[in-house]
């Protein structure tokens, strides 16, 4: 396609270069294919089941490392979205009278939300539905155009904490280094970054304090030169009124530039709305650690392996059955040249939690067939698997809460590029509007779907317990957040 001289500018302001805009234009004429599945992954084969035995263990090697080694770590928690859905319901009541049950159960038990007690600090009548929930999702605790993250989820007798204040405590319980540091990085919006400044800073000391911890809060914005452009129901360049291109955010899975950024040696990545009461978090605590050293282990192997053949020593059959019993990876034919043996192992690292599949939504674990002719484990979600294999996902066993150990450099301690290892083919096209005009949007693969395709993957089967999403209001009222 021919741009004109100020769409080209405009390309060159945001960073995006003319072949990657042609790339998505190119995407959305011929579509994104479907993920080749071949089944579902199960404990046993694709996700290993760890006895409680050695998930203690492990989790005592966690501390031991910590101790012993330099360890750099760091805690990645995408923030920036906001609690729009969350409060769906409530608007439709505060603006067309519509009750629903989410509403009626809310209302019925106002007392036992974590905000409560604000609400009577700023003199609300809660017994007056209209002006509770207005006094909720607007003038007032404002929580409808607030991101998940500055929500008050949890209720102490020290006080109330929101989710972020939750992840600044599970970070002193499993990610200080051995300097005694705990490093946070949170994905924020523009207009939302103040208000993480302001809630950090009125409460850091606190946990300081209680934890015998020092903070390192960073934040990073969604990157403007991860937006995708839109386009019309013709697939051509959507236009804005005054003629300019329309580009919008292209998803979670742009937060993978962010993720790049990262320079610590691991990284837990997890969900901002995923955190759960002080009296519940043992076992997220217990299976973050356990996670953690899996994957130093693996780590180790792989390493020591690479090591050999920059020797010349490697045992090709040995390596083989290691990746293949390991890495969630199977080689066509069950056999692997050099080449392709090195090639898979010098790769970032990811473990993943996978919890037992009792109704939640969420992606699951699948094995996926390579254009090689190999296998490998893939978190899939529902839209990513063609309607003729969706009986498959009646066989998965497990789903996906996001619950990830990163390890980002090789071997040499060097830092991969991880922008390297998308598999760019599975994005996602939307239907959205603009100013009234329909359109069509285009998402990046998904942070942890392509975006890490092409990382070494170990699936682990974790606790229910330590999955209490928060997707609506009413959820705050489950046992796991009271």
């Amino acid at each position: 396609m021919k741009f004109s001289a100020n769409e080209l500018k405009e390309l060159q302001n945001r960073g995006v270069s003319i072949e990657k805009v042609e790339q998505q234009l190119d995407n959305f004429h011929k579509g994104f294919p479907y993920l080749p599945i071949a089944k579902a992954a199960v404990v046993g084969n694709g996700i290993l089941r760890l006895e409680s035995e050695q998930a203690d263990e492990l989790s005592l090697k966690w501390d031991a490392t910590l101790s012993n080694k330099g360890l750099t770590i760091e805690k990645f928690v995408p923030a920036s979205g906001a609690a729009t859905r969350m409060f769906k319901d409530y608007f439709e009541y505060a603006d067309n009278d519509k009750m629903s049950e989410a509403v009626e159960k809310a209302l019925e038990n106002i007392t036992k939300f974590a905000f409560y007690d604000q609400l009577v600090e700023l003199g609300v009548d809660v017994n007056t539905p209209k002006a509770t929930i207005d006094a909720i999702i607007r003038d007032g605790l404002n929580y409808g155009s607030k991101p998940k993250a500055l929500i008050k989820f949890h209720k102490y007798s020290t006080g109330s904490r929101t989710a972020c204040e939750e992840h600044l405590v599970e970070g002193a319980l499993y990610g200080v280094s051995n300097d005694g540091k705990v490093k946070i990085h949170f994905t924020v919006s523009p207009e939302h970054k103040a208000g993480f400044e302001e809630v950090i800073a009125s409460n850091l000391s606190k946990y300081e304090s209680r934890y015998g911890v020092v903070y390192d809060i960073t934040y990073s914005e969604q990157k403007s030169s991860t937006d995708t452009i839109a386009v019309d129901m013709n697939n051509e360049p959507f236009k804005t009124s005054d003629g300019k291109l329309l580009f919008r955010p292209a998803g979670h899975g742009a937060l993978i530039e962010n993720l790049n950024d990262i320079y610590a040696d691991v990284v837990f990545v997890k969900t901002v709305d995923n955190v759960v009461t002080d009296q519940r978090k043992s076992d997220t605590v217990l299976y973050k650690k356990a996670l953690a050293s899996l994957a130093l282990n693996l780590q180790s192997r792989i390493f020591s392996y690479l090591r050999a053949a920059d020797q010349g020593s490697i045992d090709i059959k040995e390596a083989c059955e290691f990746i293949e019993l390991n890495l969630g990876y199977r080689f066509a034919n069950g056999v692997c040249t050099l080449e392709e043996l090195l090639s898979v192992l010098n790769r970032p690292i990811r473990v993943c939690g996978m919890v037992r599949n009792e109704g939640e939504p969420g992606g699951g674990p699948f094995w996926v067939k390579e254009p090689n002719g190999a296998m490998s484990v893939q978190i899939a979600e529902s839209s990513q698997i063609a309607p003729e294999q969706k009986s498959l996902m009646s066989d998965a066993t497990h789903f996906n809460p996001v619950d990830i150990i990163c390890l980002p450099k090789d071997y040499k301690g060097k830092k991969f590029d991880l922008t390297t290892f998308v598999d760019y083919s599975t994005g996602f096209i939307s239907q959205k509007s603009f100013a009234g005009s329909e359109l069509k949007a285009q998402e990046l693969p998904g942070l942890w779907n392509g975006a890490m395709a092409n990382w070494n993957t170990l699936f682990v089967e974790v606790p229910i317990t330590t999955f209490a999403p928060v997707k609506v209001l009413t959820d705050l009222l489950r046992i796991d957040h009271q």
